[in-house]
């Protein structure tokens, strides 16, 4: 059994502490300025220390109310969210989708208006993180999109997207014209993609060259390194599905003349849980993915 203190005294102190007043508090739950000032008092007795300080005309958190109160406006957003959730309409569907933070943020995310225009009864939740999470215990998570692996665990479907090239890219200031890149890469600044699978050393030995002994910038996500890489610091060993639009703005190229080994890599993953393979929802977002990644269906099958 959860020992909390009841619902009410802390809905009382949520509002109180956010508008910083009780008698706007009691406007906006519609009671008495006097039952907001009697229902914070009982959590204080309850939790039995001062939540508030009372000045002439205005309240303030002391540290113990406003550790309370930053803890309990995140439970109340997740509170909201779910009930908003239940009661939209029975023909809306909600996709909650995790996703890699370099991938949501340069791939993903500029795409999905067009989904949600082509599925307008499909609403998108997304949230993303650096680690595959595990569908098998987060359940209010529908698919994921993974970097580097997915987890692989029974009742999971796991599907690569496809091979991605991973080129040397910079902004076109750093490119000397009239001189080989091979001449050039090796006296320009290397950044470092921490999570990257190809590695700069890995990169200079598969092309015959000598790595520079310089220390290098380092980026824990491909997204800041491929930033860095286009404001002119360096050159970003990356993929270029991630610097799509960069290259199409000319914000960066790519270091591929044709005088460097290419790298193919399988670096993102769809999963799902095998139980919602039918859903409709799930299954639109597969193959609309698919359309956008320019991948045929042949090539939707799991690992």
């Amino acid at each position: 059994m959860r020992r909390l203190p009841n619902f009410v005294l802390l809905r009382a102190f949520e509002a109180a502490a956010r508008l910083e007043s009780f008698t706007l508090a009691a406007e906006e739950l519609h009671l008495t300025q006097s039952a907001i000032s009697h229902q914070v008092k009982a959590l204080e007795t309850y939790l039995g220390r001062p939540l508030f300080y009372r000045r002439n005309r205005r309240i303030e958190p002391t540290a113990e109310g406003r550790r309370l109160f930053t803890s309990l406006a995140r439970v109340f957003d997740v509170i909201e969210t779910a009930c908003s959730d239940v009661a939209q309409e029975p023909n809306k569907h909600i996709l909650v989708v995790h996703c890699a933070p370099s991938f949501a943020a340069k791939w993903l995310g500029p795409r999905l208006p067009a989904f949600m225009q082509a599925h307008a009864d499909i609403t998108i939740r997304m949230s993303s993180g650096p680690e595959p999470i595990d569908l098998t215990r987060v359940h209010d998570v529908d698919v994921s999109i993974s970097y580097g692996f997915a987890r692989e665990l029974p009742g999971l479907l796991i599907f690569p997207m496809g091979a991605e090239r991973i080129v040397p890219m910079c902004a076109p200031s750093l490119v000397k014209q009239g001189i080989a890149l091979r001449e050039q890469i090796s006296g320009m600044t290397l950044i470092e993609s921490q999570l990257s699978k190809v590695t700069w050393p890995a990169w200079f030995e598969l092309n015959g060259l000598t790595l520079p002994a310089a220390s290098r910038p380092s980026f824990d996500r491909a997204a800041m390194a491929l930033s860095a890489a286009s404001d002119g610091m360096g050159v970003a060993l990356e993929t270029t599905r991630l610097a799509e639009r960069d290259l199409a703005r000319g914000d960066l190229i790519a270091l591929d003349d044709g005088s460097f080994m290419p790298i193919l890599r399988e670096t993102h993953f769809l999963s799902y849980r095998i139980n919602e393979r039918r859903q409709s929802k799930i299954q639109l977002f597969h193959e609309w993915l698919w359309s956008e990644l320019g991948l045929t269906a042949s090539e939707s099958a799991p690992t």
